[in-house]
């Protein structure tokens, strides 16, 4: 769906700018899943990983532009990119039809800064508005940060996933299962 550009303020004072994810955006975007692969264990692949081309991506961020349910925010700061959150649904079946589920990233640089959280409340009106009644997410466990921000956003555990991700070492880290009724 398309998403009108807003302006919001991060907590050092800096004008954010919400909107959608657009296909002159591919190429950032393709640049920011290897970054951010690379700063943080909480994703789930490694930056090599990260081989989609240029056309995959335009057709991909085309996808959410004209999906009727389905949302890619991207927020910047003086026009570059800074971080992103999504809204997809979780099958296109009737009885799943009340279920979204909400992903969110930053480059390490932004986090801790109040744009995920504005990006998460953004998110969460537009899937409330849409008609969803609840929104799910994974974590990894050990993602403190995130955790924290979600349950302030009202987000509850309902399960965990052993060994969800396995890491290059060769040691695992669990997930979590969270969700908030909207």
């Amino acid at each position: 769906m398309k998403f009108n550009p807003i302006q919001r303020t991060d907590k050092l004072g800096r004008k954010i700018i919400l909107r959608s994810a657009e296909v002159s955006d591919a190429t950032a975007l393709i640049d920011y899943l290897r970054i951010t692969a690379g700063e943080t264990p909480y994703l789930i692949r490694e930056p090599e990983e990260v081989t989609i081309t240029f056309e995959q991506e335009k057709q991909f961020i085309e996808s959410k532009l004209n999906a009727e349910r389905e949302l890619m925010l991207v927020a910047t700061i003086d026009g570059k990119h800074v971080g992103n959150c999504s809204l997809m649904s979780i099958a296109p079946y009737k009885r799943y039809k009340h279920r979204c589920e909400i992903a969110i990233a930053l480059y390490q640089e932004y986090c801790g800064c109040g744009i995920g959280k504005l990006m998460m409340q953004t998110v969460l009106d537009v899937a409330k508005n849409l008609g969803y009644e609840q929104a799910e997410l994974e974590v990894i466990s050990n993602n403190k940060g995130a955790i924290e921000l979600y349950k302030k956003l009202g987000f509850e555990k309902y399960g965990s996933f052993p060994n969800n991700i396995k890491y290059s070492d060769g040691t695992y880290a669990e997930a979590e299962w969270m969700m908030k009724k909207l």
